[in-house]
């Protein structure tokens, strides 16, 4: 019990891949108990009866709950393992909170709900605001590889899901939400986040992930409002 780590997860939750990518980062090791969200267990619920969702860590017994909280949770705890998540300066630790904020406020629902309009001409409309969301990132990595500098760090992990899961979104709804040209930062974060090893070695399944979205899109477009 001295230093045992648990996280409750699933295999595809973005906000779950935060904290597994950041352990592997940190090189703490853990036990995954892996989720299923339509019966949830009763430590789940135990653990987390406010939101009753995951990620929850639970280290030395006690758990944390928010995916951002738990970054910081992490960053606190294990100082030592390697170059902080978190800036050390107040005020480049009080911008990465922000722009992690942003992500989780404003860009992901915009591209989410890209996603869940019924129609290509709503699904153009919902657009506009995204791909300005996504300008506005865009703009955060003039002169640096990650969001963190020269390794991954806090909002690199927030904005992981974007590296992987756009081009999924791309192929299941047919459109295009995302231009290499258009974006040449972001494009180059988005493989040098996932060419990163504690990132790699932890993607979920390509061909998974758009069955999944797949059955989901197919649920919004058929679904009354």
């Amino acid at each position: 019990m001295a230093d045992e780590v648990k996280l409750y997860r699933t295999w595809s939750s973005r906000f779950s891949l935060r904290i597994v990518w950041a352990l592997h980062i940190k090189g703490i090791e853990y036990e995954a108990i892996f989720e299923d969200l339509s019966h949830k267990s009763p430590q789940l619920l135990q653990y987390n009866p406010v939101h009753k969702k995951v990620p929850v860590l639970v280290h030395q017994g006690k758990p944390i709950c928010e995916s951002l909280v738990i970054l910081e949770y992490i960053d606190e705890t294990w100082k030592k393992e390697t170059t902080p998540l978190l800036p050390q300066d107040p005020y480049e630790k009080a911008m990465a909170r922000f722009w992690a904020k942003f992500v989780d406020d404003k860009l992901l629902p915009s591209v989410t709900s890209v996603f869940t309009e019924k129609g290509y001409e709503a699904k153009k409309e919902a657009l506009v605001p995204a791909v300005q969301n996504l300008e506005l990132i865009e703009e955060q990595l003039k002169g640096k590889k990650f969001f963190g500098g020269e390794s991954i760090g806090y909002v690199d992990l927030v904005l992981g899901w974007m590296a992987f899961l756009l081009d999924v979104f791309e192929e299941v709804i047919d459109l295009k939400l995302f231009d290499a040209h258009k974006f040449p930062l972001l494009s180059g974060w988005m493989k040098n986040f996932c060419d990163a090893p504690a990132i790699k070695q932890h993607l979920p399944p390509r061909d998974r992930l758009v069955t999944k979205y797949q059955l989901l899109h197919e649920k919004y477009q058929t679904t009354s409002n």
